[in-house]
C-alpha cells in the first residue's frame, strides 16, 4: 500500500486545496505516481469524470496537478447545497437524494437520502470512504488527502469522515495549514491541536504557514516558539502568491479570474476591451465557466447583482445554479430580468449556461428541485424545461461556430427546444444563446469565434488574441503551485511523512477534546 498524507486546515479557505495540488504536482515531477483524495466535499462547483461520475472541481484540478485522470474514488461523497439546511448527496458520483444537515450529521433522517445512507447518518459512509482511499493507495505510490473546514470542529468529530476520522482509521500523518494573511496563525495552530483527543493529536505531525508576506526571518522566532509549545515541526512557509488560477470549492476570488485581476496581463489585441457581466444568482454553480473568458487579453469579467451594472456590459452571462426557480425569482425581484429582456430586444448578447439557459426559456415544470410546479420563464428562448428525477451527467463533444467544442453536463432539467438556431444542445435566437454545456468556453477555437460574434453584436472593435490557450495557462498555474512546495517547503521531511507515517513520540497538548 502506498504512502499517504492528510492536509488539514485551521479554517475553511486556509489553502488546503492549493497545498494539496502543489504537493501532487511536486511529487509527480519527481516521478512519484500520486493521486488526490477528499472523502467528503461540499461544493456547487463540480465536474463530470469520463465514466460519468460527478465530483468536486477541486479534486478534478488536483488530479490534473497529479497528471492522472479524475475518478469518483477521489471524491466519494459530494454535498451540493440547495439551501442553508439541506443538500443533495452525491455518492460515488451519483445523486442519492436530498438530506437535511441534521439528518446527514447524525440525528434525524432526511427526506429522501436516508435509506441510501444507512439511515442518514454520516458515519455510515466512513467504510465506503475508507474503501476508496484504500483502493487508491493500492494503485498509487502516494495519496494526498485534503480535509474540510477544520479538524477541531468538536461538534462534528463523532461523525467525521474527512478529517481526523479518516486519518485515525487509515493511520495518516496530518499537516495543518494556516492562513497567516488572516492573522492569528500561531493561536490557530496551537488551538487546533489542543482541541483534539490524544489519539488524534498523535497523528498531527506539524504545520504549514500559507500566504506569508515580508521577511521570513521575522517569523522564525514564532516558529521556534510554536515548536517549543507543541513539539511539532513547521513543514513550510509559503509566500503570498498573486493570481494562482485554480478551482477551489466556492470562493469567487480564486481561479483564473484572480490571475487576470492580480497579474500583469497582455493588452487587448484590438482597439476595445470586452466587458462581461456575470449575474451572481443564488446557489450559483460552476462559476469557473467564465474563467476562460477572463483569461483572454482585453476581456474584463465582473460579477454583478444590480440592473444598472448590466448597462455597459457587452456580454451578460447567466450562469448555472442549483436553484433555477429561485434564481429566476431573484432576477425578477432585483430588476435584472427586465434588463435582460431589454438587452435581447436591442440585440445585445446574453449567454445562459445550464440553469441560466433553463430560466431564459418560456416555461419550467419543476417538481424535483424547487417543487414549484409550473413557472413562467423569461421567454427569451423558445425552450420548455421539465425537471426529471434522474440527473444528466455527461461529457459531450460537438461543434459550434465551425469549431470543435468539449464540455460537461450536470442537470436535472430536460430542455425541449422548439425553435431558433441549434447551439450545442441548446439554441440561439439573435444575440441570445443558451446551452447546458459547462466548460465549453475552454475550447480555444470556439471561444475565439464566440467572442468575435459577441464583439460584432456589441459594436466593439475587440479582437481575441490568436494564441491564448486555456489549457496551457492552467498548466502554468499548476506548475506554480508545485514550485511553491519545492522552493518553500521542507520537501525531505514531507517525503518522510508520506513514506513512513506520523512521527513517534509527539507530545499531547492539553486540554484535548472535551
Amino acid at each position: 500500500m502506498g504512502g499517504g498524507l492528510l492536509i488539514a486546515g485551521t479554517t475553511s479557505d486556509a489553502g488546503k486545496s492549493v497545498v494539496t495540488a502543489g504537493i501532487c504536482r511536486w511529487l509527480v515531477r519527481r516521478g512519484v505516481k500520486v493521486a488526490p483524495f477528499k472523502g467528503q466535499n461540499m461544493s456547487l462547483n463540480s465536474f463530470v469524470t469520463r465514466e460519468g461520475a460527478e465530483i468536486g472541481r477541486a479534486q478534478a484540478m488536483q488530479a490534473q496537478a497529479a497528471r492522472v485522470e479524475p475518478t469518483a474514488l477521489m471524491n466519494p461523497v459530494l454535498l451540493k447545497p440547495g439551501s442553508d439546511r439541506s443538500s443533495q448527496v452525491v455518492l460515488m458520483g451519483r445523486p442519492v437524494g436530498e438530506l437535511s444537515a441534521r439528518g446527514f450529521f447524525g440525528t434525524s433522517g432526511g427526506p429522501s437520502a436516508g435509506k441510501a445512507l444507512g439511515g442518514g447518518r454520516r458515519e455510515a459512509l466512513l467504510g465506503p470512504v475508507l474503501d476508496c482511499l484504500a483502493e487508491l493507495r493500492t494503485t498509487y505510490d502516494a495519496v494526498i488527502c485534503e480535509g474540510a473546514g477544520s479538524p477541531a470542529e468538536i461538534n462534528l468529530r463523532r461523525t467525521d469522515i474527512v478529517n481526523m476520522g479518516i486519518a485515525r482509521a487509515a493511520r495518516l500523518p496530518v499537516v495543518v495549514v494556516g492562513d497567516i494573511d488572516r492573522g492569528g496563525v500561531f493561536a490557530s495552530f496551537f488551538g487546533t491541536t489542543a482541541l483534539l483527543s490524544p489519539e488524534d493529536q498523535a497523528l498531527v505531525a506539524g504545520y504549514v504557514v500559507n500566504k506569508f508576506r515580508g521577511d521570513v526571518t521575522l517569523l522564525e522566532p514564532g516558529i521556534e516558539m510554536l515548536r517549543g509549545l507543541t513539539g511539532r515541526h513547521t513543514y513550510g512557509i509559503l509566500p503570498y502568491a498573486h493570481g494562482l488560477g485554480i478551482d477551489e470549492e466556492d470562493g469567487l476570488r480564486v481561479s483564473m479570474r484572480g490571475t487576470v485581476r492580480e497579474s500583469v496581463v497582455a493588452p487587448p489585441v484590438g482597439e476595445d476591451v470586452l466587458r462581461v457581466a456575470v449575474c451572481a444568482v443564488p446557489l450559483m454553480s460552476n462559476f469557473t465557466d467564465v474563467d476562460a473568458l477572463a483569461a483572454e487579453p482585453g476581456v474584463v469579467v465582473r460579477f454583478v447583482d444590480r440592473p444598472e451594472e448590466l448597462t455597459d456590459a457587452d456580454l451578460v452571462v447567466v450562469p448555472g445554479t442549483r436553484g433555477t426557480v429561485r434564481a429566476l425569482e431573484w432576477l425578477r425581484e432585483r430588476g435584472l430580468a427586465a434588463e435582460l429582456a431589454r438587452r435581447a430586444a436591442d440585440g445585445r448578447p446574453v449567454l445562459g449556461i445550464c440553469g441560466g439557459f433553463q430560466l431564459l426559456g418560456e416555461h419550467i415544470e419543476d417538481d424535483v428541485e424547487s417543487k414549484a410546479g409550473s413557472v413562467a420563464g423569461l421567454g427569451l428562448l423558445p425552450v420548455r424545461v421539465r425537471f426529471a428525477a434522474e440527473k444528466t451527467l455527461a461529457r459531450p463533444v460537438g461543434e459550434a461556430l465551425g469549431e470543435r467544442v468539449e464540455g460537461y453536463e450536470i442537470h436535472h432539467g430536460v430542455a425541449e427546444v422548439l425553435g431558433g438556431e441549434a447551439f450545442l444542445d441548446g439554441c440561439r435566437v439573435g444575440s441570445v444563446w443558451g446551452t447546458h454545456w459547462h466548460g465549453s468556453l475552454e475550447s480555444d477555437g470556439f471561444r475565439r469565434r464566440f467572442l468575435e460574434q459577441v464583439a460584432r453584436d456589441a459594436g466593439r472593435r475587440f479582437v481575441p488574441a490568436p494564441d491564448t490557450s486555456f489549457g496551457v495557462l492552467r498548466e502554468e498555474q499548476l506548475d506554480r503551485l508545485g514550485d511553491l512546495i519545492e522552493e518553500h517547503a521542507d520537501t525531505d521531511a514531507l517525503l518522510r511523512l508520506i513514506e513512513q507515517g506520523p512521527p513517534a513520540g509527539l507530545p499531547f497538548i492539553p486540554p484535548g477534546a472535551p
